[in-house]
């Protein structure tokens, strides 16, 4: 649809997340507590943080949980009975104020569980997450959205999208029928608006390289010795892929109790060393440096390829959690002129 523009009053805010809460929706926003700010359930505008330049984790998990119930069972003398998950049960939610690069990552994310065969749950806690994002007023030294095709007013993957023009006033721009209902529904918040340039309200991200240079340069690195210089400090811990937005990988647990049991779905890392470890032992990739070229591969090689989107929007939040002081976008940089 083509983007509506319009104007909302911050005093505002404060009854749009009340009516969303009111009609039965829930609301997640970045909210701080003991120094530490992450995406939490609000019931009002004055938990929100709107300074912060990242949670330390996405809002994936608003769609993709840390661990989620894939089914029950039951063993009978011949038989087992399987319970599917209710997908009605799913809640409608909203994420509100998180950044341009934390709607982005559903992108890369929806690709990863639609391409081939639809996964189902994931499917509908998509399609019943609306997204309301705020452009970015400031970035620190590990952000780079704009070398991954974003920017810190991008609009893809947010359903509205929030730029801050004055102390009083965000400029909305609604980008999606998602946005468009909650426009509809709330249209008295709203002030007609004329399209604004938002370069001078947010913040100004130098590109560091380009994603089309990475790709093609990967294509003749896979057997390089850049990998095990890049990977020298890596220690498997895997907090770069739970931070990430975009890294789908998953792991499928079964928790059994006597005759009933549960199937559980939780959140793994190429970066672990069982990750790819075989019944006889054998590991095809027993070197740390051969799971941090998978893992590069994956986002800038095996994923464009296979389903035409980057698997990295440059929020930087690997890099700031990183307990060894790994650098994404420095090995990407080293990557782009090898």
């Amino acid at each position: 649809m083509e983007i509506i523009n319009k104007l909302i009053d911050k005093s505002s805010l404060s009854a749009l997340i009340e009516r969303l809460n009111t009609s039965g929706k829930q609301v997640y926003a970045p909210v701080t507590k003991n120094g530490l700010c992450d995406f939490a359930k609000v019931e009002s505008v004055q938990e929100i943080d709107f300074d912060s330049i990242a949670t330390i984790q996405s809002a994936k998990s608003l769609v993709f949980p840390k661990v989620e119930k894939l089914l029950s069972y039951e063993k009978t003398y011949d038989d087992v009975i399987v319970k599917e998950v209710d997908l009605t049960k799913i809640p409608e939610v909203i994420a509100f104020a998180g950044r341009p690069c934390d709607a982005a990552g559903f992108i890369p994310l929806n690709a990863i569980f639609t391409s081939d065969s639809v996964d189902q749950i994931f499917k509908t806690r998509l399609d019943k997450l609306s997204i309301i994002s705020i452009s970015c007023k400031k970035a620190d030294d590990f952000c780079f959205c704009t070398s991954v095709n974003g920017s810190p007013s991008n609009t893809s993957g947010s359903d509205i999208l929030l730029t801050e023009i004055s102390e009083t006033t965000y400029y909305a721009e609604i980008i999606t029928e998602k946005g468009k209902a909650i426009l509809d529904a709330y249209a008295d918040l709203f002030k007609d608006s004329a399209v604004v340039d938002k370069t001078p309200f947010v913040a100004k991200i130098d590109k560091q390289f380009s994603t089309e240079i990475i790709n093609e340069k990967l294509k003749t690195l896979f057997e390089s010795d850049i990998w095990d210089h890049q990977a020298m400090r890596c220690v498997g811990c895997g907090a770069c892929a739970f931070v990430c937005p975009a890294c789908g990988c998953f792991d499928i647990q079964d928790e059994t109790k006597g005759k009933d049991g549960v199937r559980h779905r939780c959140w793994d890392s190429c970066g672990f060393k069982i990750f790819t470890m075989h019944t006889s032992g054998h590991n095809p990739r027993e070197k740390q440096a051969q799971r941090w070229r998978q893992r590069i591969f994956h986002k800038f090689s095996y994923q464009p390829e296979q389903q035409q989107e980057f698997g990295c929007v440059g929020c930087g939040r690997c890099s700031r959690a990183c307990p060894s002081d790994m650098n994404i976008a420095e090995h990407l940089k080293a990557i782009a002129v090898k």
